[in-house]
């Protein structure tokens, strides 16, 4: 497939130049048809009944073995969740953190990681790495770490800058629990679980699926609790609530996804290129040296598939025109920040959108 074929999959494209994956993705039109003929089939084997229960729980298992294939995991080890957010927090209350514990985060990290961290009762200590080298955030987030801490908890990929966390050399060099917010990093980066404990995985980002949709990587189910129970965290129950867990991963699985979405993430996780890495990081090269040119961009070279900007004016103003221009970014509040997000169906047409918009 060609990049003209794969952009020619994506109604919206015709449209607009689409540059806010970061946020929400495009979907592609086999997608669509995935979603309406998969809610089309539910109707006909009577919803409920038990042809209709094997199909779905083969479909999960699909999307399991297709979402472990993209992170270099076992499908085993995945639960499908509704959003990285809802991995967050099964992992952090799962962990049974309370006070007197310690964990380490940094100063740019999104409220989907930070909400759970700061109800869990640990006290949250926050290390500036903001536009540092990968070596030097390294050392400031190992800094923090002493004999109280009990998890690391941060992004791969910053959601304000694109700047890339070495998530795998933090878990080296410090030995600890990490739970890694996967959210703008699965999809638009290569990405391998490796030796990091928890990872989350957004659907409705990079992957080009609908919402709500998330995965959660867990190296050892039985380093969690399960404290934030769905149906499918129990093989067998009694009638006070007493319950035998499932085995493997698969008990930490959010509540009740519906089968149309499942659906058509299956599908865009089928129809990813495999020069997807490569051109999403070759058009954010160029809209990153493209707008360096005119405006301060924010953060280096080499990083994530975002780029964020220092507009003329209000940034919240900034996009609105944008968007009234065909062009879909979104600003960063608190900031003064514009962010665009570069994915595999980006061409040099939309960048220069975006340039003439601004």
């Amino acid at each position: 497939m060609s990049h003209e074929e794969a952009r020619r999959l994506f109604p919206v494209l015709e449209r607009f130049a689409y540059l806010n994956a970061g946020t929400l993705d495009p979907l592609a039109q086999p997608t669509l048809d995935a979603m309406d003929a998969r809610a089309q089939f539910d109707q006909e084997p009577a919803r409920g009944g038990k042809a209709w229960f094997e199909s779905m729980l083969e479909l999960r298992e699909r999307v399991r073995e297709k979402l472990g294939a993209l992170v270099g995991a076992g499908p085993a080890s995945l639960a499908l969740t509704n959003s990285t957010t809802d991995g967050c927090n099964i992992v952090v209350a799962g962990l049974g953190l309370q006070a007197g514990d310690e964990v380490v985060t940094t100063n740019s990290e999104h409220p989907g990681l930070l909400l759970p961290l700061a109800v869990s009762g640990a006290t949250v200590r926050v290390a500036d790495v903001a536009n540092r080298p990968a070596a030097e955030a390294v050392e400031r987030i190992a800094s923090l770490v002493g004999p109280k801490t009990r998890l690391l908890a941060l992004s791969h990929v910053l959601w304000t800058t694109g700047q890339v966390i070495p998530v795998q050399e933090l878990k080296r060099a410090t030995g600890l629990p990490i739970l890694v917010d996967g959210a703008q990093s699965v999809g638009a980066i290569p990405v391998e679980v490796g030796e990091v404990d928890y990872y989350t995985v957004s659907g409705q980002k990079w992957l080009c699926a609908p919402e709500p949709l998330g995965a959660l990587y867990i190296r050892d189910p039985d380093s969690l609790a399960i404290a934030i129970p769905s149906y499918w965290a129990q093989q067998a129950i009694e009638p006070d609530g007493t319950f035998v867990p499932r085995d493997g991963v698969a008990r930490f699985d959010s509540g009740w996804i519906a089968t149309h979405m499942l659906a058509g993430w299956e599908a865009a996780l089928d129809l990813r290129p495999d020069w997807s890495f490569e051109r999403a990081a070759e058009m954010t090269e160029r809209c990153r040296n493209e707008l360096a040119a005119s405006h301060e961009v924010i953060g280096e070279s080499g990083q994530g598939t975002l780029v964020s900007f220092a507009p003329p004016g209000d940034p919240a103003e900034a996009a609105a025109k944008l968007y009234e221009r065909g062009v879909v970014v979104r600003d960063l509040p608190g900031t003064g920040w514009v962010r665009a997000s570069c994915g595999w169906w980006t061409n040099d047409d939309d960048i220069d959108r975006l340039l003439d918009g601004v």
